[in-house]
């Protein structure tokens, strides 16, 4: 996988304002390699509940699998398990499986282990470019373009302004507020304070990675998105049940994504997620969810 490209004049072409480059580049998803096949990944952001953020290993592996094939080859899907809680105080180690490389797709095995057991596996499948006769897809959803939309700390400096605010509301969105997330979102039909005890297991919203990417690596705008994938996820499934139950714990089991057509991830995408069933003591939810741009293209979906 090649290293991104220096920032060029992004006037007119969507590009996030300023010249930094994303930290999701510089700092999350880059790895260190160890030895063949063999890489070190550090942390960046850490959620308050104190293990790491899942987005962030899935990125990671898919960077790691990435970095054994060759530049003609792009990201088809991804397929992984969270087996063991990560620790936020050590590295994690990324252990590259070459399982198959044929004429057309390749298959790469990833383990990332910690205190010697691996904490989450994943299989990356890589397709080489070829044009296809068929092609169609679903319709975009009709929304407001970003553009017209808050940012997320502006949305939640709104609700905190509220007198009417639950505390238990106040308490969270402080956390939030708090925290240095390398991703911009913007909600789509965020709701109401009253509509915040009413809600259905679905949201949208438009995100995208801070800072600069650039077009280079096709490969590398698909690590950052499968981080973003992971953000604000298992948290669907909460939005009909927060006012009722206190949940103490949740955690990513499974993950899968695929990915359409080449994107880029410091462009505004909407994401769509939506948790049509969940149930049981420990609760087990089942989300799918969907990638457009701007440009009515469904990229990733998972």
């Amino acid at each position: 996988m090649s290293p991104p490209q220096a920032r060029e004049d992004g006037q007119g072409s969507g590009d996030p304002p300023g010249d930094l480059r994303s930290v999701l580049v510089t700092s999350v998803l880059n790895l260190e390699l160890l030895d063949e096949d063999l890489f070190r990944g550090r942390h960046y952001w850490i959620p308050t509940s104190q293990r790491l953020f899942g987005g962030q290993i899935v990125g990671q592996a898919l960077v790691a699998a990435a970095k054994s094939v060759s530049e003609d080859v792009q990201v088809h899907s991804l397929h992984c398990y969270f087996v063991r809680a990560g620790d936020p105080k050590v590295p994690v180690l990324y252990q590259v499986e070459r399982t198959r490389t044929g004429t057309s797709f390749l298959v790469r095995s990833v383990k990332a282990v910690q205190h010697g057991k691996p904490i989450f596996i994943c299989q990356a499948s890589f397709q080489r470019t070829q044009p296809s006769p068929l092609q169609h897809q679903c319709f975009m959803p009709a929304v407001p373009p970003p553009e017209e939309l808050l940012d997320y700390e502006a949305l939640i400096a709104q609700y905190l302004r509220d007198p009417n605010l639950h505390e238990k509301y106040r308490v969270g969105l402080n956390r939030i507020a708090a925290q240095e997330v390398p991703i911009e979102i913007r909600l789509v039909n965020p709701p109401s304070l009253n509509q915040l005890y009413n809600m259905e297991p679905n949201q949208m919203f438009w995100v995208r990675a801070r800072g600069h990417i650039g077009e280079g690596d096709i490969k590398m705008h698909c690590c950052v998105a499968a981080y973003i994938s992971d953000y604000a996820f298992l948290g669907t499934a909460l939005l009909p049940h927060q006012h009722k139950h206190k949940v103490c714990f949740m955690a990513s089991l499974d993950h899968s994504m695929w990915f359409h057509a080449p994107f880029r991830a410091d462009h505004w995408m909407l994401y769509e997620c939506k948790s049509p069933w969940a149930a049981r003591r420990y609760m087990k939810v089942l989300l799918n969810c969907q990638v457009g741009s701007p440009r009515e293209e469904f990229l990733p979906s998972d």
